[in-house]
């Protein structure tokens, strides 16, 4: 066993500096913050130069307050990206998976970006900052079921990074309150535990699914971007026998989104 897996398996977590090449994670940045733009373009009328961080991000908080819908929607837009999806099955990333301990890993679901502050929360909604929680209660994977993380821009404590419970992953799956987008754990828990992490852009946080932590406060006027991949190992007795449960479920809306769209003149125009 590598010392890197022995750590992994006595924190429930590694660190690793510098392993994402830069230009690779801005590469994502960009084109998340180039879609964002031209939603915000259409809605408040604004061109807005994505490189100007404060300008732009208070380009975004405009945005969502003036088109919630269209906010919501272009958020889950970024996560299809080719640059986010090219990453998340990188060799790179295979390799290190394998080198954790999953033998043979395949995705557990698509990967996500997440953009937190308090700017980007209605009515004193707090899912901006989630509450200590295991990600494997949404998953449901494989029992070394394990999840990349990484900012896409530096983070220390002020912006709200990570903070996590070493160890945390071998004490069970805890009871939880699962009304929210991720349930918070309702057990007591000590927040003298958590550790508070810390990244420069293309340090990396490797940890189990079962690992207890929590967002950070982000008391910054700035957009905490980061990146979320999830894996399961198929090599895990539990999940062969469970039949590859997957507990994500991605469903198509049952009515049309935009009513009676589109015309045949439309069609006609795409296609001419």
């Amino acid at each position: 066993m590598s010392t890197l897996q022995q750590q992994f398996n006595n924190d429930g977590y590694v660190i690793l500096r510098d392993f994402l090449d830069k230009d690779l994670i801005n590469s994502i940045y960009t084109e998340a913050r180039k879609i964002f733009a031209a939603q915000i373009k259409r809605v408040t009328g604004k061109s807005v130069d994505i490189d100007d961080k404060d300008a732009f991000e208070n380009a975004m908080f405009e945005f969502f307050e003036k088109d919630f819908n269209a906010f919501v929607n272009t958020g889950k837009t970024v996560q299809h990206s080719f640059s986010l999806h090219r990453l998340g099955v990188d060799p790179q990333i295979e390799r290190l998976l394998k080198q954790v301990g999953l033998e043979n890993p395949i995705i557990g679901a698509r990967p996500a970006m997440q953009f937190n502050s308090r700017f980007l929360s209605k009515d004193g909604s707090k899912h901006w900052k989630l509450d200590a929680h295991q990600d494997w209660r949404t998953g449901q994977g494989s029992l070394d079921s394990t999840v990349i993380w990484f900012p896409m821009v530096d983070a220390g404590a002020d912006i709200g990074a990570l903070q996590v419970i070493p160890g945390s992953h071998k004490t069970g799956l805890k009871e939880s309150n699962t009304s929210g987008y991720q349930g918070g754990i309702t057990a007591g828990i000590n927040d003298n535990e958590f550790i508070q992490t810390e990244f420069k852009v293309g340090d990396i946080l490797v940890f189990s699914a079962f690992l207890i932590h929590q967002s950070g406060n982000n008391i910054t006027n700035n957009i905490r971007w980061s990146v979320q991949l999830r894996y399961n190992n198929l090599e895990e007795p539990t999940f062969i026998e469970r039949g590859y449960p997957m507990a994500y479920i991605y469903a198509p809306e049952k009515e049309l989104v935009t009513p009676n769209f589109p015309s045949v003149e439309q069609l006609q125009t795409v296609f001419s």
